[in-house]
């Protein structure tokens, strides 16, 4: 079900709700690392509802973090750009169909500005104690009169339930440890069916768990740095993630004696400071695996007592590593055979009288190149449609000449060699004949999704009166080709200036894991 509200564009009174924001911190995710559980929902969020940007927000006091995010490159935004935050307000799902519309966002600094936000739907994240802590969210940048299907409305609202899933299970973890550890200090008369609840509670969410997690007590020398450290408890996933055996009650430095100092050092700054952390580290004592880890302090300060959540990552890492080898050969290959090209083109055009003709094939070959670079810095996997215009444009005029606006767009490795030829010739055209030939003109470059295509719009202003070509040539035949061969392209030669609009199918241009 979902909510469209009116409303003012003021900051929703439950963002500071003091209740709220204690609920809020209780789940300690804020400023954590990405997580692949948390990175796979965005991805399923976008894809199902056809949306280009998701996020899983979490709105604080001041400013909204995501946890994660798909299809746009940010980590957070200050409460006055929040849309999310009026998503707290509603025990639903809030729809906002068109945000230039709806007062409390027509005002938005990401609907305003370069962004171009238009379209709005927020799945609220619910905690245990009933407070909404942020959303599951998908916008798109143009508006949507129906709002989402109700398949989509259905998923949307799943998938935040499983975000809070997440999110319960490690903070009652945690809650379960330190209520069972409090009793275990009483006497054994105090000992009562509660406490029996409790142990029981805890060690259902304890072994439960795929990833290890253990209970660690540090141990300290005299000037206060760590030596070693105890396994208080072990979960039973702790013996495949690790390969030690019957840890529990035992010191590492009995187990592994040569474990690298690094993870003394890190879970002892957790004991002593109460800093929790996130990281990936390397253990060669424990059988050259890498972990990701989460540590954080668990009971009283003076208890020098850590909890670990970790996951061995050693086949990611080498996988990544391997990734790495084969695109720095494959680039440097291409390189090699760029050049050879480069070369091969030099000599036997060396005595080719139109130079002009040199001179374009030259330059395509150096657009190629240049969509290359992009590619192997991405490790050939996408390019950002916002750097790849950048990076073409920027061989023909001064980018402060283009004006670009659009949420950027992960490109499929093939759509991005496309886009480059196609803003190649554009770009040379507009130096000859068109608005970049003039002191004065500029480019427009726009693009937004519109039912599940991408329509890109090239305007030049500012420049000469143009008129259609008499001929087709290699260029214009490259631009009539469309993005990625689509074709579907309109096309105006007027006083105002050239002006072409393309649309091709999202699915054949866009980078979809």
């Amino acid at each position: 079900m979902t909510v469209d509200l009116a409303n003012t564009g003021t900051i929703p009174a439950a963002v500071t709700d003091p209740r709220r924001l204690t609920v809020l911190h209780s789940y300690d995710m804020i400023d954590t690392g990405p997580e692949p559980e948390f990175d796979d929902i965005v991805m399923l969020a976008r894809q199902i509802c056809g949306a280009p940007m998701a996020f899983i927000s979490l709105v604080d006091a001041d400013r909204q973090w995501f946890k994660a995010v798909s299809g746009l490159d940010i980590c957070e935004t200050s409460i006055e750009q929040s849309v999310c935050a009026h998503a707290l307000a509603v025990p639903e799902t809030l729809n906002i169909p068109d945000l230039t519309l709806d007062p409390r966002t027509k005002d938005n600094p990401h609907v305003v500005g370069e962004l171009h936000l238009r379209f709005y739907a927020g799945a609220p994240l619910i905690a245990a104690e009933g407070v909404a802590i942020g959303a599951v969210c998908v916008v798109d940048t143009v508006p949507r009169p129906g709002g989402l299907l109700p398949d989509q409305l259905a998923a949307l609202e799943a998938l935040a339930r499983q975000v809070m899933t997440q999110f319960e299970l490690r903070r009652d973890l945690v809650r379960a440890y330190v209520k069972t550890r409090g009793h275990r200090a009483v006497s054994s008369a105090a000992i009562n069916d509660r406490h029996d609840d409790l142990e029981a509670r805890y060690h259902t969410l304890f072994n439960s768990l795929d990833a290890g997690f253990c209970v660690v007590e540090l141990a300290f020398d005299a000037q206060r740095v760590p030596t070693d450290y105890r396994f208080v408890e072990v979960n039973a996933a702790f013996k495949s993630q690790t390969g030690l055996h019957e840890a529990a009650g035992k010191w590492m430095r009995d187990l592994a004696p040569k474990h690298e100092q690094h993870w003394f050092d890190i879970y002892g700054k957790v004991a002593l400071t109460g800093q929790s952390v996130r990281f990936e580290q390397h253990a060669e004592q424990l059988g050259d695996r890498w972990y990701e880890v989460h540590a954080f302090r668990i009971g009283a300060p003076d208890a020098h007592q850590v909890a670990i959540l970790f996951n061995d990552i050693s086949a990611r890492r080498k996988a990544d590593q391997q990734m790495q080898l084969i695109n720095a050969e494959l680039g440097h290959r291409m390189n090699n055979a760029m050049a050879l090209v480069q070369a091969i083109a030099n000599q036997t055009l060396r005595g080719v009288t139109e130079r002009h003709a040199v001179d374009a094939f030259e330059r395509r070959l150096d657009a190629l190149s240049r969509a290359h670079n992009i590619l192997q810095q991405q490790s050939w996997v996408s390019a950002g449609l916002r750097e790849v215009i950048a990076g073409v444009l920027a061989a023909h005029a001064d980018i402060t000449r283009v004006k670009l606006d659009g949420a950027d767009i992960a490109l499929d490795p093939k759509a991005a060699l496309s886009f480059s030829m196609l803003l190649h010739e554009l770009a040379t055209n507009a130096v000859k004949y068109g608005a970049l030939g003039s002191n004065h003109g500029h480019v427009a470059v726009s693009w937004v999704t519109d039912s599940g295509a991408l329509v890109f719009d090239w305007r030049e202003i500012g420049g000469p009166e143009v008129t259609a070509p008499s001929g087709k040539g290699l260029g214009t035949r490259l631009i009539d080709l469309g993005i990625a061969g689509a074709g579907n392209v309109s096309k105006s030669y007027d006083a105002s200036g050239f002006r072409a609009t393309f649309r091709a199918p999202l699915e054949k241009v866009e980078y979809r894991p």
